[in-house]
């Protein structure tokens, strides 16, 4: 057991460090998104074009040698798009299931608000229980399963608002940002045509993924850790200034990021700051806040928190 353990560990430093080269200088996204991945939970990157959400998304792909598809989200996308059709077989007189691309590990929906909330929907079933229904026939997903889905500003022209039951089924939702100035003058000098190309193939593989995953079921977790857990769900329904409050998928989502975050920092068991790290990518997207108040308000509740 002490033998697997370090394995996983040595597994995980790997894998931490590779993706600190897709997106040097940015630790802290690192530590959320792989602690998204290690937690089962589905990942959004709002952020304007052109800062690299679909290349760190492709080079997260193929560190985890996993099957990807992407899906690019217009106006004319629809549900059938994504989820597949029934086609009529001729030599058998009968129709065929031919699946779309939800099929596979990591379903890239790349720029998901620039479809419709009904094309969008198409999704829920998806992320919510690893299956989807066609025609009265419910067909699992492969396992590990991922959405990672990008959008652009909702100002932006073309885009719809993602609707809120979409949203609370996204485990994080971050920004990558600009790079920094001097990571930015090296990509400048670089200027390769294809910055996946040093990206390693399979760092770690798909049953070391799924032995991860399921590690983070053994990160223990003290009564004083859900007391405090709970208490900043409750707040967030009760304060004046928030419309809709955290739900109870969010609380259990925010619970399971904390112990990955924990599994990803070496430790055994949760503390506080691992809720305090993974709050703002995981409880904002889930609110709404009067559009008079600043987004401040859950730094109030966190900072009321009693720890």
């Amino acid at each position: 057991m002490a033998a697997e353990s370090l394995e996983l560990k040595s597994q995980l430093s790997e894998l931490k460090r590779s993706l600190e080269d897709l997106l040097p200088g940015k630790s802290y996204v690192v530590d959320a998104v792989l602690s998204c991945i290690l937690s089962g939970g589905h990942l959004l990157l709002e952020d304007v074009p052109g800062v690299g959400k679909t290349t760190f998304i492709k080079g997260l792909t193929k560190l985890l040698n996993l099957e990807m598809r992407r899906i690019q989200f217009t106006s004319d996308l629809l549900p059938s798009d994504i989820l597949g059709v029934q086609v009529y077989d001729s030599s058998n007189q009968g129709f065929k299931f031919h699946p779309g691309p939800i099929f596979a590990n990591i379903v890239l929906a790349d720029e998901l608000n620039r479809a419709s909330p009904k094309t969008q929907s198409a999704l829920l079933e998806a992320m919510g229980e690893r299956h989807v229904s066609v025609d009265l026939n419910t067909m699992s997903l492969p396992e590990p399963f991922f959405v990672i889905a990008s959008q652009n500003p909702s100002d932006h022209i073309g885009t719809f608002s993602i609707p809120e039951s979409q949203l609370d089924r996204f485990s994080i939702k971050i920004q990558l940002g600009y790079p920094e100035p001097q990571q930015e003058k090296k990509i400048f000098l670089e200027s390769v045509l294809d910055p996946l190309d040093r990206v390693t193939q399979g760092v770690i593989g798909h049953t070391e993924l799924l032995n991860l995953q399921g590690h983070v079921d053994n990160i223990a977790v003290s009564a004083a850790i859900v007391d405090c857990l709970q208490s900043v769900v409750d707040a967030s329904r009760k304060h004046p200034d928030i419309e809709l409050g955290i739900s109870t998928r969010g609380g259990v989502q925010w619970m399971r990021l904390s112990k990955a975050h924990a599994l990803v920092l070496g430790r055994s068991y949760v503390t506080p700051e691992d809720l305090l790290a993974m709050a703002p990518y995981c409880l904002l997207h889930r609110m709404i806040i009067r559009h008079d108040v600043p987004a401040s308000v859950l730094s109030d509740i966190l900072n009321a928190m009693e720890i």
